[in-house]
């Protein structure tokens, strides 16, 4: 059974969602760049693991991460940042987007839970009117404190620059 789907395999990811709903699961979905995985990542999607049904990721695609984060990153491709993540045991599928938010896939994938973390504020997280309208539930994940991408990539630069020294 594929796990990582393309923009252009959508319709493929719903139909297997739709056989497990009617399995009686829910899908649940969380989205991100996931470009350096880290604890605070894997403790995210543990979350979303515990709430049952299908798990299903959106990850931003290599064009959609430099835009959003700069011309540096991703640190990782898209490739093996998705292959990192099925690793992790807790995502059933990983649906890889272009777009800079998921509020299309969101709208085609109708989850039952929507998760994300506490560095939004719930009225800015996307796709979560669509999700209660349809009596879904939004959950909002504590990150756990000391684990950012940026900060670490930051921090990784400094050590580089203060050896070269």
């Amino acid at each position: 059974m594929k796990d990582i789907y393309t923009t252009k395999e959508w319709a493929a990811l719903k139909e297997r969602v739709r056989e497990r709903k009617q399995e009686g699961q829910k899908l649940v979905f969380t989205n991100g760049c996931f470009d350096v995985i880290h604890p605070g990542h894997e403790a995210l999607l543990a979350f979303a693991r515990k709430q049952g049904g299908i798990c299903v990721l959106g990850m931003n695609s290599d064009s959609s991460v430099k835009k959003l984060k700069g011309a540096d990153r991703p640190v990782n491709s898209e490739e093996k940042r998705a292959q990192d993540l099925l690793k992790t045991g807790y995502v059933d599928a990983i649906v890889i987007f272009d777009e800079d938010t998921p509020q299309e896939l969101v709208d085609f994938l109708e989850p039952e839970i929507l998760i994300k973390g506490d560095d939004y504020r719930f009225e800015t997280i996307v796709g979560a009117p669509e999700v209660l309208a349809r009596g879904g539930k939004v959950l909002v994940f504590k990150k756990v404190p000391g684990y950012s991408t940026t900060e670490i990539l930051h921090k990784e630069k400094i050590n580089i620059e203060t050896n070269r020294g």
